[in-house]
């Protein structure tokens, strides 16, 4: 039988992305999808590119489902909870940020769901709080480091990220002669991921670090480039540096390292994170790639639902990447 699944905010990016690969998913079934603005609209004349793929119309209602993916606003996932009579039996993944640092609500313990740290708790889980998009980039960096005690000096991270992470609300930052061959620093230093980047990390280094991050606005529509450096341990050589990371991710169905330098096209339209790492003048250097709409927001809310319903951690998720 197949798992039944729901998207509340399904007009916007995640949740198109979300529709792309669910359609497709050999264990799952899109049961219902709500909207506050295109109530009766069928899914395909919003998602113009899933003509013939469903017959899904949005609606107010979830119904009867067994996981329940929130695609809201920041700060909308509380509200759905409270005003929607969602059951006990319903598991919740959320792909805002409610519950990232505050995880109890409504007699729910929603885990951090971030697939790399923690794999046993988010199987036990009944309710995720997705990552955030730079977050997922950044701690891919970062863990390997954290999980070994190196990291000893301030973090400093400056990641591009492309237009699709503003959301499909029309914003003055967002318009095409705005963004189109126009590069802008925005949030500098007071990102909201940081909070969850610093805890999550925290915990793995026993310390939180002083991350020093500095977001910038691309002029493409999808993916990450995060380039983020450290000082170096005494005693770490590049070598070293290249094999902590080779198995830290050695089991991880998604992201790699890579002994050469890496470009955002290798994992654009995918699940996959990769990371290059570099030992430079004493500095540690990552370079860490990723989908924003993907392995950032919907990829990993279902790589995250197939661990918590005991599936393949791949299902669905064996996407083709956009080379060129």
């Amino acid at each position: 039988m197949k798992i039944k699944a729901a998207i509340a905010g399904g007009t916007g990016y995640t949740g198109g992305e979300l529709f792309r690969i669910l359609l497709h998913h050999p264990d799952v079934e899109i049961v219902a999808a709500t909207t506050t603005s295109s109530e009766g609209t069928p899914v395909c004349e919003v998602h113009r590119d899933l003509i013939g793929e469903t017959d899904l119309k949005f609606g107010k209602e979830v119904g009867k489902p067994d996981v329940l993916f929130l695609c809201l606003g920041h700060g909308l996932s509380r509200e759905f909870l409270d005003t929607h009579d969602i059951g006990d039996s319903c598991r919740v993944i959320d792909l805002g940020n409610d519950f990232r640092l505050d995880g109890d609500y409504a007699g729910r313990h929603f885990i951090y769901g971030l697939c790399e740290c923690g794999k046993d708790n988010i199987r036990q889980a009944h309710d995720i709080a997705n990552p955030g998009c730079f977050a997922t980039a950044i701690q891919l960096a970062l863990l390997p480091l954290a999980g070994q005690g190196l990291i000893q000096d301030e973090v400093h991270v400056t990641a591009i990220t492309g237009s699709t992470g503003a959301g499909k609300k029309l914003a003055e930052t967002s318009h095409f002669s705005y963004r189109d061959n126009n590069i802008s620093i925005y949030k500098l230093f007071t990102h909201q991921h940081l909070g969850e980047i610093r805890r999550n990390i925290g915990k793995l280094a026993g310390h939180e670090p002083v991350v020093n991050f500095v977001p910038m606005r691309g002029d493409f529509p999808r993916g990450i480039f995060a380039s983020v450096y450290t000082r170096a341990a005494a005693g770490m050589t590049e070598e070293r540096y290249a094999a902590l990371f080779e198995d830290y991710y050695k089991d991880s169905p998604f992201v790699f390292h890579s002994s050469s330098g890496i470009s955002l096209k290798e994992v654009v339209n995918t699940n996959k994170g990769l990371v290059h790492v570099e030992l430079h003048d004493g500095y540690v250097h990552i370079s860490s790639i990723i989908d924003n709409l993907v392995k950032g927001a919907s990829g990993q809310a279902v790589q995250n639902m197939n661990l918590m319903f005991g599936l393949d951690e791949t299902a669905g998720l064996k996407l083709k990447p956009s080379a060129f």
